[in-house]
């Protein structure tokens, strides 16, 4: 009997047995499906890939004595992003700043009957601290952004029910494209025209990444460090298919590398890609797969550069945001009822949550003593 059939507990020590580190599985027979994992001195990449993370159901790091200094000051293709990380990367506001220091962003998006995605958006990038929001969207969605979103401000495009042109008198300090906005023929010669002028930093989801896939020359009027967002489908319009999760990396820092653009691929494990290195995040839960999460995801990117922050880094920051924001609402509304409008509404305590310490476990008889 293989012993895999016995059900029995199985402990593996570093990584499970016939599981690679740096290449696909190809016989899964061979792999021990390990219930913990006590890996050495850090985890492994294929912990966090989704064809691979199945051989593990939980892991732990153990210290076997290697060099503390020379771990931390190695720099690696893969860095692990938790609140440390991130915790360096926050800009601290002053006393008397005011909203003009943290920048405009602009959300263009929205057709017929997709308005909500672009509300996420812009609330998201307020509520993560963009001084200004204006959303750009046809005109149908004029009456129901401004009503249950007052904070922002509103242009209208000439068309009642898509984007055909984008004409503003604004200077954004960064612009969020792409959610719920369709891909019609005049919408698609709209982005085209705006990339030709455009000198602000973009963060592009949803449609605006399939409108790239249609017509791949608009990649060359993208700025430097442009953050892309797309789901797994957007994804591989973009870069073509790929064979496994090895591939699929491969695929993405090569064209990271050639468009000079920030890929963050969504998933359980979000993984933030920019050339050659990887960031992979430990935040998020379940909760995040419902509709409107990768709008806010949008949202809270853009809000990050509209204050300042490097691209890379807001992509990092926002990914890890994001999913926290998501662990401590879903402890309030389990996975099944979180919704997107959570995650926004909860991203005040992932902020604070940065600055909190890790509570100190508690002795037995500290617990019997209270």
């Amino acid at each position: 009997m293989h012993f895999r059939e016995s059900k029995a507990f199985t402990l593996a020590i570093d990584i499970p047995s016939g599981l690679f580190v740096d290449k696909p599985v190809t016989d899964e027979d061979a792999v021990v499906w390990a219930g913990f994992t006590l890996s050495f001195a850090s985890p492994k990449l294929v912990f966090f890939l989704p064809e691979t993370a199945k051989y593990t159901v939980q892991w732990e790091v153990l210290d076997i004595g290697l060099d503390q200094e020379f771990l931390f000051t190695t720099q690696t293709e893969v860095e692990l992003i938790g609140k440390l990380e991130v915790l360096p990367n926050y800009i601290p506001r002053e006393k008397y700043s005011h909203k003009g220091q943290f920048g405009h962003a602009l959300i263009i998006g929205g057709s017929y009957g997709k308005i909500g995605a672009v509300t996420l958006t812009s609330r998201a990038a307020l509520s993560t601290g963009a001084g200004l929001v204006t959303a750009y969207i046809p005109k149908c969605g004029y009456h129901a952004l401004q009503a249950s979103f007052p904070e922002a401000m509103i242009i209208t495009d000439v068309d009642e029910e898509k984007i055909t042109s984008i004409k503003f008198d604004i200077e954004p300090t960064v612009v969020g494209f792409g959610i719920g906005v369709g891909t019609d023929t005049k919408t698609a010669s709209a982005f085209g025209t705006f990339l030709k002028t455009n000198k602000a930093p973009l963060v592009i989801d949803a449609d605006g990444i399939n409108l790239l896939s249609k017509k791949k020359t608009l990649l060359k009027l993208l700025p430097e460090q442009t953050v892309l967002t797309p789901h797994p489908k957007e994804l591989e319009r973009l870069i073509g298919a790929w064979k496994n999760d090895f591939d699929k990396l491969k695929k993405i820092k090569a064209f990271s590398k050639k468009h000079k653009v920030i890929v963050v691929i969504k998933g359980a494990n979000t993984i933030t890609v920019f050339e050659d290195k990887l960031y992979v995040n430990t935040t998020g839960n379940p909760g995040l797969s419902t509709a409107g999460s990768g709008d806010v995801l949008t949202g809270i990117i853009t809000g990050l550069i509209s204050q300042g922050y490097n691209p890379l880094v807001a992509a990092i920051f926002g990914v890890y945001l994001h999913g926290k924001s998501a662990d401590i609402a879903v402890e309030d509304y389990g996975y099944q009822s979180l919704i997107a409008s959570h995650v926004i509404d909860y991203l005040g305590e992932a902020y604070i949550d940065i600055f909190k310490q890790p509570e100190e476990p508690q002795l037995e008889e500290e617990k019997d003593a209270e």
